[in-house]
């Protein structure tokens, strides 16, 4: 019998004309080398481009352009004869060569360049022709595949191609980043390249010398597929991709800031592909019957973001995540339309996956104020996912007396919600809740309507509400570096990014609302350095700190000193002046000179020897900005700071010990350094644990801060331990034992 094509014809089932293998190891290899390009672009840019929004949102919609471009060429390629399609190929592959060694072109941005404008420019002169090349092979071999061996199936090359991205994904972290330096990536990056060309090549000589002839059969072209179902593509690509890049935003802010976490959602969301377009059916046909289940169980639990168990949380949002995507990807492939239209399928799914990554990425930081993406993607999967009773009783229900079945469903709902919301059940007895509406939820899968329903409702009944509740009364700030939580209190104003706290101002009298507090405290690393800054540079001294924050480090400002903060979120800048939240700014500094966009480029702007202090407090969640903390921006900060300069790093983390990073930077420029981890008393009010470490050239200034407070201690370099430079940087050597 011949394979059946959903909405296609029959395809005429032929002897195989070669082995599938070389057409999968190109494949392999081309999607490999197309997400490596992505973080060794990222690396080579940060300290030319810095880390604003502007930056990185346009190199996004570069990257998504080059892949519906190279979708597009690949589709118009498809009417062009197997040969033809091949040689055209190669050519371009060998023009594109021109562009090696893979790196950013020597131009620097004008003066008045704006970012929207001058990246994608950079970028896509920099690596557009290879990116997009290399974002066509996926489906220009799987239509090289069908060309060769008529009656064959080529989708399961998207496998291949996913599991080869799924490589590239983890290779650069875990392999290429902490074992060369981004010279030898490149260089490594190109003779990948070539390697690719050659199977390439190789696959062009099993392609048929001339065309196949058309048969009343096997017509020559399958009909076109309608509107409606390019349209049902590029939904179900949209939702996963979306969904995708929602959980890594939602578990590195509110469950746990782990380094590299990133790499999980995406390596996953790859790997969906993987097991949907498999040869082998049963494990995606499996996981497309169970995710109703695994959505309706955790899907309204995970928007309350509880953090009580926050690695069983984030497990649960890794696996809600690859069953969803699993499903929907699933679907796709039931879709999939005949060899003949298979560009065209490809060119739609690419599309809803980079309209996924806008809506996520671009749209909703700006249109909701909390991460409304999350539970909105969550609910969409819920109403696209295949349903199927899970009991044969359940389906004699549903089938049999709808009506009263929707009642009950109904009634029980209106029920819990009223129990919820109205108050009658407090937050630490939602147990029961959960449970009723996990049982309401299995009792409805099968039933679409039914289970969207239930599936809405959880997620109003664990947390929706509240965050929209919060979202309306203006506790929840959003902007492209996440989501901010303003909780004001009796005696204090906090707030937070994620499970990192940002600051906290006591409330009450003008005397309390200028006390330093958490990591600023008095008895800090910082505290003790500030507070000796007119002793070292007398009454007029200059003053720098890279991360306004709160703005907590203003009172420690004296009468005639010049101080200005280096920020590069504009939501926190309104948040500490102007909006009535903290009073920091107003109330100790408020002639600070405030300089928005990314330090180390606002920094190498600056005149020398324009700072006597500056302290460096960048840190975002437990996010490390690596540029900041390599030796080529040690050379800036000591080419702004006096001779007698003082600067103070703050190092906490949780996950990492960046101390040896300090460490080696300021032995490399023959700097003295201190470390002071402070760890507050009952007595020292709301002051929090920290870690600083203070710098200087001049060794009389280190020795002032050190006879400061006790507890102070000489900082030198880890034996063994490579240094960060923007040539090569990881952190893997720096995670703290769990």
């Amino acid at each position: 019998m011949s394979p059946i094509w959903p909405g296609g014809p029959l395809v005429a089932e032929t002897p195989r004309l070669g082995p599938r293998w070389p057409f999968a190891l190109a494949t392999f290899a081309g999607s490999f080398l197309l997400f490596l390009v992505q973080p060794l672009v990222a690396r080579l840019a940060l300290p030319r481009l810095g880390g604003a929004p502007a930056v990185w949102n346009s190199a996004m919609l570069v990257y998504q352009a080059l892949l519906l471009a190279g979708y597009a060429y690949a589709h118009r390629a498809s009417r062009w004869s197997a040969r033809r399609r091949a040689g055209i190929h190669l050519l371009l592959l060998g023009v594109a060569a021109s562009w090696l060694p893979l790196g950013l072109i020597a131009a620097a941005p004008p003066a008045d360049g704006e970012a929207v404008l001058w990246v994608p420019w950079l970028v896509a002169a920099s690596i557009g022709p290879l990116f997009l090349l290399l974002a066509a092979q996926a489906p220009l071999i799987q239509g090289w595949l069908a060309d060769a061996a008529p009656g064959t199936d080529p989708y399961p090359l998207y496998a291949a191609s996913n599991l080869g991205s799924f490589g590239g994904l983890i290779a650069y972290p875990l392999l290429l980043e902490p074992l060369t330096t981004l010279g030898t990536q490149s260089r490594l990056w190109s003779i990948g390249y070539g390697v690719v060309v050659l199977l390439v090549a190789g696959c062009a000589t099993l392609l048929p010398r001339t065309a196949p002839v058309a048969t009343a059969e096997e017509p020559a072209l399958s009909p076109a597929p309608s509107r409606a179902r390019v349209a049902r593509w590029v939904l179900f690509a949209f939702v996963p991709s979306g969904l995708m890049l929602a959980t890594t935003t939602f578990i590195s802010i509110d469950i746990v800031p782990v380094p590299l976490l990133w790499v999980a959602p995406l390596g996953l969301y790859l790997l969906s592909y993987t097991v949907a377009f498999a040869a082998n059916r049963e494990p995606a046909e499996l996981l497309s019957r169970t995710a109703p289940i695994t959505v309706v169980l955790l899907g309204g639990v995970l928007v309350a973001g509880y953090q009580a168990r926050p690695y069983l949380n984030l497990f649960a949002a890794l696996l809600l995540l690859f069953m969803a995507a699993t499903a929907l990807h699933t679907q796709l492939y039931r879709d999939r339309p005949a060899p003949d239209r298979l560009t065209g399928f490809y060119l739609a799914t690419a599309a809803g996956g980079a309209l996924g990554g806008v809506f996520v990425a671009l749209v909703a930081p700006v249109a909701f104020a909390w991460l409304y993406e999350y539970p909105l993607l969550i609910l969409a999967a819920g109403l696209m996912l295949p349903q199927s009773f899970l009991t044969g009783w359940l389906k004699r229900l549903w089938n049999d007396h709808y009506a009263i079945a929707l009642a009950g469903v109904a009634a029980v709902l209106a029920i819990l919600l009223w129990l919820r919301l109205g108050g009658v059940v407090s937050e630490e007895g939602r147990g029961p809740i959960f449970l009723a509406a996990g049982l309401l939820g299995l009792a409805t899968v099968g039933a679409r309507l039914p289970f969207a329903a239930v599936l809405a409702s959880s997620v109003l009944l664990f947390g929706g509400w509240r965050a929209i509740g919060a979202g309306l009364e203006g506790t929840h700030l959003r902007s492209y570096f996440g989501v901010y939580n303003y909780v004001v209190r009796a005696d204090e104003r906090e707030l937070d990014h994620g499970t990192t706290m940002h600051g906290v101002q006591l409330t009450g009298t003008p005397d309390r609302e200028r006390t330093p507090t958490t990591y600023y405290a008095p008895g800090s690393g910082v505290g003790q350095a500030m507070r000796l800054v007119p002793a070292l540079y007398g009454p007029a001294a200059r003053v720098g700190v890279v991360g306004l924050g709160t703005g907590t480090l203003a009172c420690y400002a004296g009468p005639g000193q010049r101080w200005r903060f280096y920020e590069i979120d504009p939501t926190i800048v309104r948040v500490a002046r102007g909006s009535g939240r903290f009073s920091f700014l107003s109330r100790c500094k408020p002639d600070a000179t405030i300089r928005l966009g990314d330090a180390r480029l606002s920094l190498g702007a600056e005149p020398a020897h324009v700072l006597d202090v500056l302290a460096l407090d960048a840190f975002s969640s437990d996010a490390v900005p690596v540029h900041l903390l390599t030796r080529e921006a040690f050379a800036t900060y000591a080419r702004v700071l006096a001779p007698r300069g003082l600067l103070i790093v703050h190092i906490s983390n949780r996950f990492l010990d960046l101390e040896p990073v300090v460490a080696d930077a300021a032995a490399a420029r023959g700097w003295r350094a201190a470390a002071f981890d402070y760890q507050p008393s009952i007595l020292d009010g709301r002051a929090s644990a920290s870690s600083w470490i203070a710098l200087s050239r001049n060794p009389a200034v280190i020795a002032a801060v050190t006879r400061g407070g006790r507890g102070w201690r000489p900082v030198a370099p880890r034996p063994g331990f490579a240094g960060w430079s923007d040539d090569y940087a990881t952190i893997l050597p720096l995670l703290r034992k769990p």
